[in-house]
């Protein structure tokens, strides 16, 4: 008889972003007995999960592009049903299963950003559009993270709320946290600082993710340049062809390189200093499934600016400051507000302190267990 949890983690690669830090944190905490993990040797490197694990192929994720993403279609669906043909529940961190799959499945979906901001040549557009919607209408139910990807899956899927439960995420409290303040040097160093270790001489606002458009970094940079004062911007980001370019000539033309700092992938290690030590995390996405920026600025004291769309309101609650993300006067008067007032700065620190400790990896895995053990009771 089938019996305990297969946990497919082949996704997660050796550098994390958002998917994959999901994984990395709540796994651990996800005590459910007769769970057996499907883990590449890079979820391993970065989660001591405690559970039982077969090993899968560290080659199946975003990492290696478009081809890691092929490879991983292929083993979802001609490897994965064997590895999971004695369970009797299997979860997916992400919107991906076995079509046909023998077993229940519950689903993670995180955003539907590709929908809502279409590329009709990108694959990852078609994935959404044609295989993930398959994966949500056989799975025995959906977890999101946020309400507005719950209501975003019923938009686009027409798939019935009874079977979507929002879950918040979490930051890491152990990693993400004050820190002891360091003295800003003054006086900027002879040689460009060290990308892997970014050294300030002046107050910065700090934006950390991806350049897609969506991410709305080209109103930032345009907002940037009427905000006044010895400041800088840094964009924290893995570099895309596609996108880095065009804003680094925006800086340019805008006469900002001398303000604007970009500064590539930033180790998980890095971000919290960067964190601490910012000015304030602006992060004006135009759509985020959940955010994950947002609060571990605000478990760092980084006040936040970011927008009111989205699930970022639930997110930040009435801890940062939120602004019309397609207003470019309103992001560049936030800024101004934060350059100029330490009052405003303290108050904000310790609204977003407040509201970080309101999330937790405990709490979302309590969450998560509680709903997987109905489906394997079943």
């Amino acid at each position: 008889m089938a019996s305990g949890l297969t946990i497919n983690l082949a996704f997660v690669g050796q550098k994390p972003t958002g998917l994959a830090t999901y994984a990395i944190n709540l796994i651990p905490e996800l005590k459910l007995p007769e769970t057996t993990l499907l883990a590449s040797p890079s979820f391993l490197s970065h989660s001591d999960a405690g559970q039982a694990y077969r090993e899968v192929p560290d080659n199946l994720t975003y990492e290696q592009g478009k081809l890691g993403h092929l490879r991983r279609m292929l083993w979802t669906q001609l490897q994965l049903p064997s590895l999971c043909a004695e369970a009797s529940l299997l979860f997916s961190p992400v919107p991906e299963a076995p079509l046909g799959l023998r077993c229940r499945s519950v689903v993670m979906v995180h955003d539907l950003i590709p929908l809502r901001f279409p590329r009709f040549t990108s694959p990852l557009t078609q994935y959404f559009r044609f295989y993930v919607p398959q994966v949500l209408r056989q799975a025995s139910h959906i977890i999101c993270n946020s309400q507005a990807t719950a209501e975003d899956i019923v938009e686009f899927y027409q798939i019935p709320a009874a079977k979507i439960t929002p879950i918040p995420l979490a930051h890491d409290a152990r990693h993400f946290q004050v820190l002891k303040p360091q003295p800003f040097n003054s006086q900027p160093s002879k040689s460009q600082p060290s990308k892997s270790q970014p050294e300030p001489h002046r107050p910065y606002f700090l934006y950390v993710g991806r350049h897609d458009p969506y991410k709305n970094l080209a109103r930032l940079i345009q907002a940037f340049a009427a905000v006044t004062g010895e400041v800088e911007l840094w964009i924290a980001g893995a570099s895309d062809p596609r996108f880095t370019l065009e804003l680094q000539k925006q800086a340019a033309e805008l006469g900002l390189t001398h303000r604007i700092r970009f500064l590539d992938y930033v180790s998980y290690d890095q971000l919290p200093v960067l964190l601490n030590q910012a000015l304030a995390m602006v992060y004006p996405s135009l759509w985020e499934g959940f955010g994950f920026p947002v609060l571990e600025a605000m478990a760092c004291g980084a006040p936040v600016i970011t927008s009111n769309l989205s699930s970022l309101p639930e997110v930040a609650g009435d801890a940062a400051m939120l602004v019309d993300p397609f207003e470019v006067a309103a992001l560049t008067d936030a800024m101004q507000q934060i350059t100029e007032s330490t009052a405003l700065q303290t108050q904000m620190r310790a609204a977003g302190l407040a509201r970080a400790a309101q999330f937790s990896w405990s709490k979302t895995a309590a969450a998560t267990g509680e709903l997987l053990s109905q489906y394997l009771r079943l």
